[in-house]
């Protein structure tokens, strides 16, 4: 009995280290993972500064602390790698909270928070979203730091990438957002693609 025991012990240990995985080197597990991209998110200060020497457009994500569509936001769309490309090659991106109490210079103009019944309001937010205050609402600005559009509401992946395309490169200057969407992004779209 002690040998059948013995045998089958000995058997579930030779199965086992034939089946084992291998460990991974000192070197995998040095070796760091890879480094997710990021938005480079700039205060509306620093963007200010930065365009008054090498002028680019603003892509503003106004957004509230409370705000759930604005977290869906940050982790659908702002984290997607070609998204994250476009807006850190063609635009100087802002985070704003529109609650925020601290004033804002920019220039020679001063805007202050205006507190209001259980929820205030910053004057930059309301200026930027044409007093129209709903979270989130990306705005864009030119070069000049002139509005150019807000957009409220969430925006999946996809037609956010439609529309920075259509603002980063001046198509919103020569054709409706509905032709370009059609017809130019699917030919941008095929030029990235040929290009890989």
């Amino acid at each position: 009995m002690n040998r059948l025991l013995l045998f089958f012990a000995a058997f579930v240990l030779l199965t086992i280290s034939a089946f084992r995985t291998t460990l991974p080197t000192e070197s995998a597990i040095i070796t760091p993972p890879n480094e997710t991209k990021h938005i480079k998110w700039l205060t509306i200060q620093e963007a200010y500064a930065l365009t008054q020497k090498k002028p680019k457009k603003f892509v503003v994500d106004v957004y509230t602390d409370w705000c759930g569509w604005c977290k869906v936001m940050d982790r659908e769309t702002f984290s997607k790698p070609a998204i994250v490309d476009y807006v850190n090659e063609n635009f100087y991106a802002v985070r704003f909270n529109a609650e925020q109490t601290a004033d804002v210079t920019l220039g020679k103009q001063t805007f202050k928070y205006i507190s209001g019944g259980s929820r205030g309001v910053h004057e930059l937010a309301a200026a930027l979203l044409k007093n129209q205050m709903s979270y989130p609402t990306t705005v864009f600005l030119d070069e000049k730091f002139n509005l150019i559009q807000p957009i409220p509401g969430y925006l999946e992946p996809r037609t956010f990438h439609q529309i920075i395309t259509y603002f980063g490169k001046n198509y919103h200057q020569k054709e409706p957002f509905d032709q370009y969407k059609t017809g130019s992004y699917k030919e941008f779209q095929s030029s990235l693609t040929a290009g890989r």
